[in-house]
């Protein structure tokens, strides 16, 4: 398990070819990369997105979600990066990497560690337009992505 909170790009192709350099075990690999849009805000595009994050609790809370993924699932290797500071729209904001023997498995903790990101992992967003910035809530939609991993486990 490998997580990294930087404000430098990423370069996915890197990524894959360090995870799996040397490595017969791997059957599958499913990834997540998350981009900065520009239409965020409804009514008027955004001219970029503030990302801030608290050091230490931050990696604690992601290697955390990783773990309860690792537990889950049955996984050879996971990468997560999140990017912090100042994105513009089309840049690359997070990248999520699972390796697993199958697919299934792959691609569910993938799905699981996003969902658990996206909602729990504590970072801060502003977008920012030409008239006005305006923080980032927590949707609707995941919470609810979210709580069917919770129902699962009932």
């Amino acid at each position: 398990m490998s997580v990294t909170i930087q404000v430098a790009d990423f370069d996915c192709g890197q990524e894959i070819a360090a995870m799996t350099k040397g490595r017969d075990d791997i059957g599958a690999l499913a990834s997540f990369i998350g981009l900065v849009r520009a239409d965020t805000l409804g009514t008027e595009n955004i001219d970029s997105m503030q990302l801030e994050h608290y050091p230490g609790m931050t990696e604690k809370a992601l290697a955390e979600i990783v773990a309860a993924a690792e537990k889950r699932w049955m996984l050879q290797s996971v990468r997560v990066i999140h990017r912090v500071g100042k994105l513009l729209p089309g840049e690359q904001i997070v990248l999520v990497l699972v390796a697993a023997s199958h697919r299934g498995a792959a691609f569910a903790a993938c799905e699981f560690i996003m969902d658990f990101l996206k909602t729990r992992a504590p970072f801060w967003k502003k977008e920012v337009s030409e008239h006005y910035g305006q923080w980032v809530e927590a949707r609707d939609k995941d919470e609810m992505a979210l709580q069917r991993w919770q129902d699962a486990e009932k």
